[in-house]
């Protein structure tokens, strides 16, 4: 039976990865040591999408609980699947632009010199293997901001007139720009994935992608847009909005609709290729568009405050042109709009997230 390797396996896009392969019938094995929660925090923590995939697919899907900057374990998982692995999905990474402030260190060993090993244990084990990276539009840079935008009442706009009026493409320089010292690390990644497919022939393809969300995402107050969101309107947790007068817009794509996309890719590979992937403008907002459709979905107000500097490299406005993909796999589409997005993680979260409010409040009274 075909395995499908997926690093970080337990996280947003890793896990529903692992689901959507195993239900094809693959073997699913998952990379995946947790390091999110050391990231953010318990609440962080994916150890609960662990114990669903293992329970759901006790048959199907192996768990290593493995880091992926350790070489030889990494070989070892490889040379023990060899050519039967026909896939490998790499979401594992740290994706902070604060966090990686912190520590340098291990913001670039984990983003970087994990691919490499990956990339590497791949090309001496199984060669043939279709090697999907989820890279990250961070690779532009602050690149983004010098565009042409317009204030407009609850978000900034792009010049009608503009070339990237339909979203930003892989045409644009991730040169003589401020990425924040992540977005340097995912850019290292980025070029290896590249490098890989074009010098030695690997079907090897990166995935720059906007806002990836999700009913799964353990969204965190540094990472996960959405879902924190969401979260922070149902448990009614204070929101801090920074710069840009909360109008910066994002684009947000379910993970779902991510995961269709590298099914298109494995059914039929190319190498070392590039695609601006998210929302488009199929599915976008701006901060103060996502708090009230959040609190339209679920009937509660937002304890917000605002707070005028920005976070370093962040875009003001960023929205993703997925013609390049689309040309390539016309058979993607698409399910989820913004509103369907949002409702499907209130739908999937409420319940347990109004419950553990309710218990820190019993708990703190």
């Amino acid at each position: 039976m075909a395995v499908a390797v997926v690093t970080g396996s337990c996280g947003l896009i890793g896990s529903e990865t692992a689901r959507f392969f195993c239900e094809l019938g693959f073997d699913v094995v998952g990379i995946d040591n947790d390091m999110r929660r050391r990231f953010f925090g318990e609440e962080a923590s994916t150890a609960r999408n662990r114990l669903l995939l293992q329970s759901q697919y006790p048959s199907r899907y192996r768990h290593y609980d493995s880091d992926v900057r350790d070489q030889g374990e990494i070989e070892r998982i490889f040379q023990r699947y060899g050519k039967d692995i026909a896939l490998v999905v790499h979401t594992a990474a740290q994706p902070s632009h604060d966090w990686a402030a912190r520590e340098p260190m291990t913001d670039f060993t984990v983003n970087a010199n994990g691919t490499l090993i990956l990339l590497e244990a791949a090309r001496r084990y199984c060669p043939d293997t279709v090697f999907i990276y989820t890279s990250t539009n961070k690779v532009y840079g602050d690149t983004p901001n010098t565009l042409p935008l317009l204030e407009m009442e609850t978000r900034w706009e792009i010049d009608p007139a503009h070339q990237y009026t339909n979203g930003i493409d892989e045409s644009m320089s991730i040169d003589q720009s401020t990425h924040s010292l992540f977005g340097v690390s995912k850019i290292a990644a980025d070029a290896l994935v590249q490098e890989y497919g074009r010098y030695f022939q690997m079907r090897t393809t990166c995935f720059r992608g906007g806002c990836l969300t999700g009913p799964n995402h353990a969204g965190t107050a540094l990472h996960g847009f959405l879902a924190y969101l969401m979260k922070c309107v149902c448990s009614r947790h204070p929101y801090e909005v920074y710069g840009y007068k909360g109008k910066q817009v994002r684009d947000n794509i379910h993970s779902a609709d991510l995961v269709a996309a590298f099914y298109e890719v494995f059914k039929n590979p190319r190498a070392g290729e590039v695609y601006n992937i998210g929302g488009s403008r199929y599915s976008n907002c701006s901060m103060l568009e996502a708090i009230a459709l959040c609190e339209e979905i679920a009937g509660e107000r937002l304890q917000w405050t605002y707070k005028d500097a920005n976070r370093v490299g962040d875009h003001i406005w960023y929205i993703s042109d997925t013609r390049k993909f689309k040309s390539h796999y016309p058979g993607w589409r698409q399910t989820y709009g913004l509103r369907a997005l949002l409702e499907d993680i209130y739908a999937k979260n409420v319940e347990r997230w109004t419950s553990e409010a309710g218990m820190i409040a019993t708990e703190n009274p």
